[in-house]
């Protein structure tokens, strides 16, 4: 399993197995996060399996999918508040990651500088810099 550390309290990663939920509670995440929707992956791989597993393992399980007609403010303030409001350190999975690095990034906006954000995308391995002008628009928004 491929994770990529964006803060030392959100992590994220491609798609994920069953198999692969012990290792995440052993980690030590509190909270894992679904962004990818049910459509894109097989039963084996769909949230309601994934969230099974993971509660078994002692975490809480929240989905959000995100798709290219779904990634709405709306989305990204429910995030951004599980995140913040986590017992703990926070794992979001998707096809690649990119969209779990997307909404935390949006997320961010107005709370952390633009450089900043791009900045620990970048480092975790996810190259957003396109999303500049979102970024710097939502943060004008307040």
């Amino acid at each position: 399993m491929d994770m990529n550390r964006i803060t030392p309290r959100y992590t994220v990663s491609p798609q994920i197995a069953v198999e692969d939920v012990p290792a995440l509670a052993e980690a030590g995440f509190k909270l894992v996060i679904c962004n990818r929707p049910d459509g894109e992956v097989p039963p084996e791989l769909q949230a309601e399996t994934i969230g099974a597993a993971v509660r078994a393992a002692g975490m809480e399980f929240a989905v959000l999918p995100v798709t290219h007609d779904g990634l709405t403010l709306d989305l990204v303030a429910e995030q951004a508040a599980l995140i913040e409001n986590a017992p703990g350190p926070v794992f979001a999975y998707c096809r690649s990651g990119t969209r779990c690095a997307t909404v935390w990034a949006m997320g961010q906006a107005g709370k952390m500088p633009t450089d900043d954000i791009l900045l620990a995308t970048a480092k975790a391995g996810y190259s957003l810099d396109g999303m500049r002008p979102t970024l710097n628009a939502i943060a004008e928004r307040g």
